[in-house]
């Protein structure tokens, strides 16, 4: 299955659930993203492997249903992405984390 097909699916399951219902704005659906991505943090400050990696695939849904809402095709942006990191030089930026 590809990309973008996925996100058709997660976001119709999320529309049939009643999800949709009401608009849902950019900042809510970050903030939503964020959250998923925070419990992975937890998942991890207590050893608990089997929660990041849910929390994980619940951070790669709310990205998918986002996608599929606002019509983004992911799978073009993720190669198109991809490609541009290719490009760039070791370590890029030289950051901290």
């Amino acid at each position: 299955m590809e990309i973008n097909e996925l996100t058709k699916i997660l976001h119709q399951n999320a529309v049939d659930h009643g999800w949709w219902k009401d608009s849902r704005t950019v900042p809510e659906l970050l903030c939503l993203i964020h959250s998923e991505i925070s419990e992975a943090l937890e998942g991890y400050r207590n050893n608990d492997w089997g929660n990041i990696k849910e929390e994980l695939a619940d951070a790669i849904i709310r990205i998918l249903d986002f996608c599929g809402a606002y019509e983004i095709d992911i799978e073009h942006e993720i190669l198109r992405k991809h490609q541009k990191n290719i490009e760039r030089p070791y370590k890029h930026g030289n950051k901290r984390l």
